[in-house]
């Protein structure tokens, strides 16, 4: 689902947003998972499928920071039900 969701070929942009926090990333807690996600978008690249190569950067999960509370539950505050997905 993560590479239909989104354009894994755009570089630190998303639809309209741009910049790095709009980057394509895939963040991996275990060798596992690391190893999973290069062969996929490895896969991916040779498939054809994207005219573009795929910029998604594969790297370890660091800490994690709980967005400022005018983001949380930021499409319902402005009256929308949800994201176009």
């Amino acid at each position: 689902m993560f590479w239909k969701v989104h354009d894994p070929t755009q570089v630190n942009r998303q639809g309209p947003d741009f910049g790095s926090q709009y980057r394509t990333a895939i963040f991996f807690h275990t060798p596992e998972q690391e190893a999973t996600a290069k062969k996929v978008k490895a896969e991916l690249n040779a498939s054809g499928k994207f005219k573009r190569p795929i910029a998604t950067e594969i790297t370890a999960a660091g800490p994690f920071y709980r967005a400022e509370e005018y983001h949380q539950k930021y499409l319902e505050k402005r009256g929308a039900t949800s994201c176009h997905f």
